[in-house]
């Protein structure tokens, strides 16, 4: 089932990058950016990241939260941090559960062979907890932009 529009956003209970479980709920009453990115310190995960890092205070006074997803282990996660730079947290899905609930683990092509991997794919979710925004066609070096309109 593909989530739409005005769907609630399913909840989750994840471990960030230090381990400490995050969930959707924690949120409530705050805007949620919910970006999911196919790996680590990759070139268009790399410019991602850093559009949103640099761009971070002006989300933060719209009242967003920003939440990055991959299935990247902590450590992962605290690397790309640390050497990026990000204020963000990165959550693990090492499992692909939060990528199965929002329908962003799929199959990919690439150079003619077919492979299972992220669909880079952001989620705006409303201080209801409701999707407002579905961005399946990220340009990851101005990401900002289509997030604030």
């Amino acid at each position: 089932m593909k989530l739409k529009i005005g769907d609630p956003a399913p909840d989750f209970s994840i471990p960030n990058q230090e381990g400490k479980m995050v969930k959707l709920s924690d949120f409530k009453g705050k805007k949620v950016v919910l970006y999911f990115y196919p790996k680590d310190q990759t070139p268009g995960c790399i410019a991602e990241a850093c559009n949103l890092r640099d761009n971070y205070e002006r989300l933060l006074a719209q009242g967003y939260v920003v939440l990055g997803v991959s299935k990247d282990s902590q450590k992962s996660h605290q690397n790309f941090i640390k050497k990026q730079h990000l204020p963000f947290p990165l959550l693990a899905d090492t499992e692909l559960t939060l990528h199965h609930l929002y329908g962003t683990w799929a199959e990919k092509k690439m150079y003619g062979r077919s492979y299972m991997g992220t669909l880079r794919t952001t989620f705006v979710i409303n201080e209801e907890g409701i999707i407002e925004d579905i961005i399946e066609k990220v340009k990851t070096k101005d990401h900002t932009a289509q997030i604030l309109g």
